[in-house]
């Protein structure tokens, strides 16, 4: 435990160096979700298998990376219903969870993630 917790303090001591020109310590999941931290009087601690960065608490093993960011990379959700067309779709999900093609489709709501954004269709 000694071992794990002098590496994060060595991290950090390395990172705090190259952070000044980033507002946030960002962390990102190991599905994909991000959570930004304003690193102003940023305090950490390790608990166990927490980390405490600010008023926001991780489990070690769910967390992927973590990186310094000029901003909020907060992922918030999804945002609207949108009538777009499919041909920038790189993945689509029925309400239930399950992927599907552009072809299995049918009138309901679907979740489509693009290169750059996720959003609600309906289909009619």
């Amino acid at each position: 435990m000694k071992k794990i917790i002098l590496f994060w303090m060595a991290l950090f001591g390395t990172l705090a160096v190259q952070a000044e020109n980033y507002a946030y310590l960002t962390f990102e999941m190991t599905d994909g979700a991000k959570a930004s931290v304003a690193v102003s009087s940023l305090t950490l601690t390790i608990s166990d298998n927490t980390l405490t960065a600010g008023s926001q608490t991780f489990i070690l093993s769910n967390l992927s990376k973590m990186y310094f960011s000029s901003s909020d990379e907060t992922t918030t959700g999804i945002e609207e219903i949108t009538n777009a067309t499919l041909d920038e779709a790189t993945e689509i999900y029925d309400l239930k969870g399950h992927k599907v093609s552009k072809d299995q489709m049918r009138k309901g709501v679907y979740i489509v993630k693009t290169n750059s954004r996720t959003y609600k269709m309906i289909v009619r």
